[in-house]
């Protein structure tokens, strides 16, 4: 622990604002299992301008963002009314409560692509997702996460700037903060996959042929599991890429940052030129050739963010301004909420964040950076099997008890954010009981119950599913403000089709050639 910069935040802890964001997918399913067919409900107005529900891949993939908030009861309020309004608005059909589909053995051909209109923008998003399918498969594109936006307030970062005497301007001191954050997250997220990955199975369905490490579920040929698993998620099953695999990201300085992903982005992939750029018809199937078709196709479990004006890319407005928060995207949809997240989680994400913000960060290297690919296949599989060691940079370490040492490091931060009322030290020992025992862990609890119950994957999820509808279907009504919200929405996107000037050749040139200066970026380094 940076204890200097611990003990200024204990100092002037009545300064320290968190600012958090949750951007939540869930699947459409009909009463039977299957995947919607229908398209995005009319009373959710447009996809492609809506603030807060949206959708990922799918046209069936909802996505609820909630905006920023300093408080956490705030942040579920939104969460829950974006729920209950979408529910209230979906007829029979229900909200997938896993992060893991049951596809039901449907043609992958089937999972209906998100659509966005008519304009460059709306036609550029459904066509990276055309060659997301064309790269990896719809069947992959279909599994739903929690992404977990979180950042400190300008206040905190000029108190912890002037205190250490930095010599940088604000927006880099921030930037090779939140850096450091990254690879400290890196490092240790293996321990949030042990806690909270709740998809230790599946539907054999949605394997089909693929070869895969799992197991059956004692005498049900239809479930699929790795028994001391926690996230398959976030294993080969999951959002993985074996093409990825060759980019090495150091998180060390946002110029390599932005080098890496941009080179990656403008030069050819051999496997993707073979898929063509346009089908024989014409028609665009992919945006490009390269290894990646925009910023947002490289898998990372964590990301640095700035909001992006318009026409802007991810990466360009990093350049502009700096990182403005972190996105977490290894978190697994919870199927034992009815939001996909607890309070609970929330208030554990915060310490764990907050302790990577103020431990010390060193570079990471090649080496290191396998060591965290390991890590994360180890967990996914293996993470509750008390034997399992993973490495911490040159040596092997059990899992167990380095979480215990990360863990202790987290109590002085916990009691700092407890502000004495003791919620986030309570909440880091219940996270001490999971890692003594592994019954208290999600996966673990998805995996008795199943047992319990005499359930296959797809019956535990139904009956969440059945559940969770269950609960918004009896709450207060709130339509009038979400339908102007959907109303509002609907005319945007019009207007800003009506608005487009340049042809969509043209459109998608000059956006790439934003990839070329990022290249030529000249940034400061940690």
């Amino acid at each position: 622990m940076n204890k200097p910069l611990l003990s200024i935040l204990q100092s002037h802890a009545q300064a320290l604002t968190i600012h958090r964001g949750i951007e939540k997918e869930s699947l459409r399913v009909s009463p039977e299992g299957f995947i919607a067919q229908t398209p995005h409900p009319d009373a959710l107005g447009s996809a492609l301008t809506h603030p807060f529900i949206t959708t990922d891949y799918s046209e069936a993939l909802l996505e609820f963002i909630t905006p920023p908030e300093s408080s956490i009861t705030a942040t579920l309020e939104h969460l829950h009314n974006h729920h209950r309004y979408t529910v209230s608005h979906m007829g029979s059909e229900l909200l997938w409560p896993t992060s893991m589909p049951c596809m039901m053995c449907q043609d992958s051909d089937s999972i209906p692509v998100a659509q966005y209109g008519r304009s460059n923008i709306g036609q550029m998003k459904t066509i990276y997702r055309l060659g997301l399918g064309h790269r990896y498969g719809r069947v992959m594109q279909t599994i739903a996460g929690v992404h977990y936006n979180f950042s400190i307030d300008d206040d905190t970062w000029r108190l912890l700037r002037e205190a250490t005497h930095s010599p940088l301007s604000l927006s880099v001191f921030k930037t090779q903060g939140y850096l450091n954050l990254i690879r400290n997250f890196r490092r240790n997220f293996w321990l949030l996959l042990y806690l909270y990955g709740s998809a230790p199975a599946i539907c054999k369905s949605f394997v089909g042929q693929r070869p895969h490490k799992l197991q059956v579920f004692g005498d049900d040929t239809h479930t699929l599991h790795a028994p001391f698993g926690t996230s398959l998620r976030m294993g080969d099953l999951g959002y993985q890429s074996n093409a990825q695999e060759q980019l090495f990201v150091d998180y060390n300085c946002l110029e390599d940052y932005l080098t890496t992903l941009s080179c990656a982005i403008t030069k050819s992939h051999a496997a993707y030129e073979a898929i063509g750029l346009k089908d024989a018809n014409g028609a665009y199937q992919q945006l490009n050739t390269g290894l990646l078709q925009i910023e947002n196709e490289f898998y990372s479990v964590i990301r640095p963010k700035r909001p992006a004006q318009s026409g802007e890319t991810a990466l360009t407005a990093l350049i502009r301004g700096g990182i403005e928060y972190i996105e977490v995207r290894c978190l697994d949809v919870n199927p034992f909420e009815p939001l996909g997240i607890s309070r609970e989680q929330i208030v554990f994400l915060d310490t764990f964040l907050l302790h990577c913000l103020l431990s010390p960060s060193p570079p990471t290297d090649i080496q290191e950076y396998r060591g965290i690919q390991h890590n994360q296949r180890q967990t996914v599989y293996q993470g509750r099997d008390p034997q399992t060691v993973l490495y911490d940079k040159n040596r092997l370490r059990p899992l167990r008890s380095w979480g215990q040492q990360l863990m202790d490091e987290m109590k002085p931060v916990a009691r700092l954010l407890g502000g004495g009322d003791g919620e986030h030290e309570q909440v880091l020992e219940g996270a001490c009981q999971a890692l003594g025992d592994d019954q208290h862990t999600l996966s673990s609890r998805v995996l008795k119950e199943m047992v319990e119950g005499d359930m296959t994957f797809f019956q535990f999820a139904m009956a969440k599913a059945q559940e969770h509808k269950a609960t918004f279907e009896h709450c207060e009504d709130i339509s009038l403000k979400y339908q102007q919200i959907a109303k509002d929405s609907l005319q945007e996107q019009a207007l800003i089709e009506q608005n487009d000037q340049l042809s969509f050749e043209d459109y998608l040139k000059q956006y790439y050639q934003q990839y070329r200066l990022c290249q030529d970026a000249q940034l400061p380094c940690a």
